[in-house]
C-alpha cells in the first residue's frame, strides 16, 4: 500500500488525521503480516484491530479499500458493522464477497470513488 487511493475527504466527511492514521496502521499491518496464510491469525494483530477499534466513521475508507484488496477488509468491516451482507452461496468467493459489501455501502449512502 504505497499510496492513499484518490479520496474525496471532505465529501466523506472524514478528518484527515483519522485517514492517516488509518493508512499508516494499515501499511505497518500489512508490513507484518506478509506472508502469512491465515487470515485468521493476519485479522489479530493489533494493528489491524486498532484500525477495527477506529470505528464506523472508516467505513467508507475500508469499502475504498476493498476494491484494491477485497479479501484484507471484510472480517473488519463486519466486526465494525455488525452486518454481514454475503448470501451464503457468495462465501469462499471472495471478489462476489467483496462486491456484496461494496453494494452495502452504496445502499447505505457511502461514497466509493473510482480510483
Amino acid at each position: 500500500m504505497n499510496q492513499k487511493p484518490k479520496l474525496i475527504e471532505q465529501n466523506l466527511q472524514i478528518d484527515s488525521k483519522l485517514v492517516n492514521k488509518f493508512f499508516t496502521l494499515a501499511e505497518q499491518w500489512e508490513r507484518e503480516v506478509e506472508g502469512m496464510s491465515s487470515t485468521a491469525r493476519m485479522s489479530q494483530h493489533p494493528a489491524y484491530q486498532e484500525i477495527i477499534q477506529m470505528g464506523t466513521q472508516i467505513v467508507p475508507l475500508l469499502l475504498q479499500e476493498l476494491k484494491r484488496n477485497p479479501l484484507y477488509w471484510l472480517s473488519a468491516l463486519e466486526e465494525i458493522t455488525g452486518e454481514n451482507p454475503i448470501k451464503p452461496e457468495q462465501r469462499g468467493r471472495i471478489k462476489q464477497m467483496a462486491e456484496a459489501w461494496l453494494k452495502w455501502g452504496k445502499e447505505r449512502g457511502y461514497q466509493i470513488i473510482n480510483n
